[in-house]
């Protein structure tokens, strides 16, 4: 249901069925968030139900704004400011970008490690499609100030966390603002930005359901179990700050770069800066999975090494996301 939601919303070319693959989207993900039956996957189902439910809404209702006042149904077509605004409110609802970011940590808290991955990649591809269609025709001062707003709120949010997937999910919203700040003048550099982003998050999640780790005190022991895997998850996760020789770098710099083009070189500099909040926590993830040594107390056990090969996915993963820009 999954891959058919995704598929119908970006293949459609009518609001309505766009409106519906987002619908089934929804409704296929609520059991990967809610198996495991525990009160806060509940809640986070819940959570995530009634934000995308009021998203899709609130999109049908832009679409119906658009066609009552220029009869076009068409997605590529839509004109209309009001329904312009409203739109971009629905996709940044169901995006998770400031200020609408509310649910996107917890939801991600409260679900598995790989139902987290699929949360803030697959699930954000259709409304990242939708954003790319009409990009021509939305407002791209309101489109700066969120992504600003989403990179500096991802940024300082993320500082005083302890729970790894809270983490991500607020590097996840950062990352959003890199691609929302550029939509409106190179949209080809917002979905470079998504694939890259897509492909580094996966590498990371993967790495972390291998480890079972959730938290950073579990992080901190976890070195013992893989520790070839780790070493590469410090650069995995460097790569996500997007620090030079890696993959993470090549969105930043050409969206730097265009930005700078565009004369919004005030902006580019403000962005750079804010990404260097999630660096920070960045860092603290990389120096708690390699860098330190736990304490030697009883209450930290070493955890056993893993005795089955690296998983080949998460092999390429973590190559592919650390080694593009130098290739």
């Amino acid at each position: 249901s999954l891959i058919l939601g995704t598929s119908i919303t970006i293949s459609s070319n009518h609001w309505i069925m766009a409106w519906a693959g987002l619908e089934i989207n929804t409704l296929a993900i609520l059991p990967l968030i809610a198996q495991s039956h525990h009160p806060r996957a509940i809640e986070a189902a819940t959570k995530y139900f009634l934000t995308q439910a009021a998203a899709s809404t609130l999109m049908l209702f832009s679409s119906m704004t658009n066609a009552w006042y220029t009869g076009q149904w068409d997605i590529a077509q839509l004109t209309h400011p009001t329904s312009c605004l409203i739109l971009t409110s629905a996709i940044a609802m169901k995006l998770g970008l400031v200020p609408f970011h509310f649910w996107f940590p917890e939801v991600l808290q409260g679900s598995p490690l790989t139902t987290g991955l699929l949360l803030s990649t697959i699930m954000k591809f259709p409304p990242m499609t939708l954003f790319y269609m009409t990009s021509h025709s939305l407002n791209p001062t309101l489109l700066t100030c969120m992504a600003v707003s989403s990179a500096a709120l991802g940024g300082w949010m993320g500082l005083n966390q302890t729970q790894i997937r809270k983490i991500l999910a607020f590097s996840s919203i950062a990352h959003l603002g890199w691609m929302t700040i550029i939509i409106a003048y190179n949209p080809k550099l917002t979905l470079l930005n998504f694939y890259l982003y897509t492909l580094m998050t996966a590498a990371t999640f993967l790495t972390l359901n291998t480890i079972k780790a959730t938290k950073l005190s579990t992080l901190m022991t976890t070195w013992t179990k893989a520790p070839s895997l780790n070493a590469m998850l410090l650069l995995t996760l460097l790569s996500l700050a997007g620090l030079p020789p890696l993959t993470g770098f090549i969105p930043k710099w050409l969206i730097i770069q265009e930005l700078t083009k565009q004369n919004m070189a005030p902006m580019a500099t403000m962005i750079s800066l804010l990404s260097l909040l999630g660096l920070f926590f960045y860092l603290r993830l990389a120096y708690c999975a390699t860098i330190t040594l736990p304490p030697h107390t009883t209450n930290h056990m070493k955890q056993w090494h893993i005795n089955k090969p690296t998983n080949t996915s998460i092999a390429i993963l973590t190559t592919v996301s650390t080694l593009l820009l130098p290739i």
